[in-house]
């Protein structure tokens, strides 16, 4: 299995886990509480794992980069879509929903993530593709036919609203994927935590309890701290769309785990979209594109192995690690191989 796949299924593992045990702990905490310490919990722990590697590391390119200062507007209005807006709408949402209606509302996100790539950004699409992708939001439709929205508009509004955000913010972070992706994803959790957690304190009144704020910032670090990462990982690889596919399997999860955790049951629109999705899944995993395409020369930086699209020497001593960072310049080049839409093949086709 292609390294991006990997990413991105884990990635959606993750984040699909956490939108039920999140579903859980709303009784015991405000959503203006859950939505600043999700990001807290993600943006704390992650700041510290950052702060092991940049002083652990050994060699000056294993250190932390700073993020490019070109990216640093497209980063500041991901994180202001991402992880201020969209978890505050989410929260709110949740407050009104049941645990695997909301999970199953989040394939929106896919659906409106994919949308943009493909008409905002431009990113190439082709048939198999596009029917893989229409049947992920057929099993969507079937699962949301079967989740009983009755009577719960308003949190399927919000819901769907935060998966608009959260899907502006996917395209965005496309544009910084080449950045370091764990200072990427600290950066979104603590402006996203500070930010919520100060509107908390402002209007929501007392503090949540500890083991509850606990509970909820680990399962901010895992589903939205190390799954953000592993998502720009997957970025990387595979191109905003095809991620997207890949991630959009976690309203799966997060109805197995609202199964579990939460003793909700499963209705028959779930066995009859499971084979759906699972489908239109295998017709991403299966996807082949290859062609002549041309290279132009490019300088910029980000953590890469010395592969095909990576030769070059060396201005400082490298003791072999890989991946590593520096600065490094692409020469032109033109050849055939399979790929995806990643950092090196955004190109016409």
């Amino acid at each position: 299995m292609p390294r991006g796949i990997a990413y991105a299924l884990v990635a959606s593992a993750l984040f699909g886990a956490s939108t039920p045990l999140a579903r859980a702990l709303v009784g015991a905490v405000d959503p203006l509480w859950m939505a600043g310490v999700l990001y807290a919990g993600s943006g704390i722990g992650l700041s510290l794992a950052l702060a092991l590697r940049h002083w652990g590391a050994a060699g000056s390119h294993r250190r932390v980069a700073p993020i490019a200062p070109r990216d640093r507007v497209w980063l500041a209005a991901a994180v202001m879509a991402g992880g201020v807006v969209a978890p505050l709408l989410f929260t709110f949402g949740l407050r009104d929903t049941t645990g695997a209606t909301a999970s199953l509302l989040l394939n929106l996100e896919t659906a409106f993530t994919v949308l943009i790539a493909w008409f905002v950004f431009g990113e190439h699409r082709n048939a198999r593709v596009v029917v893989g992708m229409a049947l992920i939001v057929v099993a969507c439709g079937l699962l949301s036919s079967g989740g009983g929205f009755g009577g719960l508009a308003r949190g399927a509004l919000l819901i769907a609203a935060a998966c608009l955000f959260w899907a502006v913010d996917n395209n965005l972070t496309r544009i910084v994927a080449a950045n370091d992706a764990m200072l990427v994803a600290a950066a979104k959790g603590i402006v996203g935590g500070v930010v919520n957690v100060g509107l908390a304190l402002a209007l929501a009144g007392s503090v949540p309890p500890p083991l509850a704020a606990l509970a909820t910032g680990v399962v901010g670090l895992l589903g939205y701290g190390v799954s953000l990462v592993l998502f720009i990982f997957a970025l990387r690889e595979l191109g905003v769309s095809r991620a997207s596919a890949y991630f959009s399997t976690a309203p799966f999860i997060g109805v197995a785990v609202a199964f579990g955790v939460l003793g909700e049951q499963p209705g028959l629109a779930f066995w009859i979209a499971l084979p759906v999705m699972a489908l239109g899944v295998w017709l991403h995993l299966s996807e082949r594109h290859g062609h002549l395409h041309a290279h132009e020369r490019l300088v910029h930086e980000h953590p890469h192995r010395h592969d095909d699209h990576h030769h070059h020497e060396h201005a400082f001593p490298w003791d072999g690690t890989e991946p590593h960072t520096h600065p490094h310049e692409h020469e032109p080049l033109a050849h055939v191989h399979p790929h995806f839409p990643d950092l090196h093949h955004r190109h016409e086709h």
